[in-house]
């Protein structure tokens, strides 16, 4: 799990999201967070189920992002599902925008982490929908796949 160059562990992954889509492209961006929301990341209260990215008043932002409120604020706290804009380069923001509008694709998030400097990350995808019967076909090539490993295994 530790895929980034500072061996930090995603806090929060979208399992479902390279089942549900065909992942184009992947980028990173940074995320603007209040200071409850940073310790509740930092503790893992992160979910990205049913997250997006899309456009809100010519910006990117997360939406449906769910990061629980963070239990020894007293009165301090964050909203938990608020729109929480994303930090990217202007020339990349309507690249992106651009694609949505007019390819009909996704920005899916993938994975939250901190980078080496202690700054929260979010990976995001540029996505197109599968189909039931792509799905269907990912999870047999899936399953061939670890009963030919059991059979390798099992013959050495």
């Amino acid at each position: 799990m530790a895929d980034h160059e500072n061996g930090s562990p995603p806090v929060a992954q979208n399992r479902r999201a390279r089942r549900d889509y065909f992942i184009e492209e992947t980028l990173e961006a940074g995320i603007a967070l209040v200071g409850t929301e940073v310790k509740s990341v930092r503790g893992g209260k992160v979910s990205l189920a049913e997250a997006y990215a899309g456009p809100k008043d010519g910006d990117l932002y997360l939406l449906n992002c769910t990061i629980d409120e963070y239990p020894n604020s007293r009165h301090f706290n964050h909203e938990p599902r608020r729109p929480r804009k994303l930090l990217v380069h202007r020339r990349e923001r309507d690249r992106l925008l651009g694609a949505v509008k007019r390819e009909g694709v996704t920005l899916v998030p993938l994975k939250i982490y901190f980078n080496a400097r202690g700054r929260a990350k979010l990976q995001l995808g540029l996505a197109k929908g599968r189909k039931k019967h792509d799905k269907r076909q990912l999870e047999k090539a899936r399953d061939w796949q670890r009963q030919k490993a059991r059979v390798m295994r099992e013959q050495s």
